[in-house]
């Protein structure tokens, strides 16, 4: 005579180690299909005649392995589909080296020898002012740009004598009728190459070094 197996005892996925039925299981394992239909045909060919296996928890677990196996296809989907993601990044980057960019900062980029930097008004503005800044904070130049429109503004400083291998911030004053106009200040940079660490790809710049590519905000 056939020994009999307890269904209600002997769940099947627990005997997977997927644990309790349910489709919480490890869904990065490819054997568990397979797995899951040995053990199911066990259990048929075995089952008490007088205490058949219920269709509907048949229909149920096989409902279950169809998840199981349906999201081990979409995880690797994704990680395809991520690896080509990460792949068109570093073409787009690669396209950068060589050319300027500006990200949220208030240093002095210097491209061939002209300090560079930008700025964002929020206003128009009859008067813009530019106060180039050393490490210890003391005004070593000032930048009358004029009046300018809302928007972003690019401008650029002749250093003159001034050593160009250390670093300079700089500070923006502009005002509409004597009222200040609020403004962003951006870092003016150069692409020198790019990266990708982990899942994240980074452009190595000039001076600010290695830099995430989320925080460019223009590509000059």
């Amino acid at each position: 005579m056939s020994t009999a197996i307890d269904t209600t005892s002997a769940d099947t996925f627990a005997a997977l180690g997927l644990g309790g039925g349910t489709s919480t299981s490890k869904a990065d394992d490819p054997g568990s299909a397979e797995r899951f239909l040995t053990m199911l045909v066990t259990q048929l060919q075995n089952q008490d005649p007088l205490n058949p296996m219920d269709n509907a928890q048949i229909t149920s677990q096989i409902a279950q392995i169809n998840t199981v196996t349906g999201l081990e296809k979409v995880n690797e989907s994704i990680q395809s589909l991520s690896g080509q993601f990460l792949q068109m990044q570093m073409l787009q980057g690669a396209a950068l080296v060589g050319r300027e960019v500006s990200l949220d900062g208030d240093l002095i980029g210097f491209t061939d020898g002209v300090g560079r930097g930008a700025i964002e008004l929020q206003g128009a503005a009859d008067t813009v002012t530019v106060e180039i800044l050393n490490l210890a904070g003391e005004v070593v130049d000032t930048l009358d740009l004029g009046g300018a429109e809302s928007g972003r503004l690019a401008f650029e400083w002749d250093p003159g004598l001034l050593p160009t291998d250390v670093a300079y911030g700089f500070r923006v004053a502009a005002t509409q009728g004597g009222s200040a106009v609020a403004g962003r200040t951006f870092t003016v940079d150069r692409v020198q190459s790019v990266n990708i660490s982990g899942n994240t790809l980074n452009l190595n710049l000039s001076h600010l070094g290695e830099v995430p590519f989320s925080q460019i905000a223009a590509f000059n």
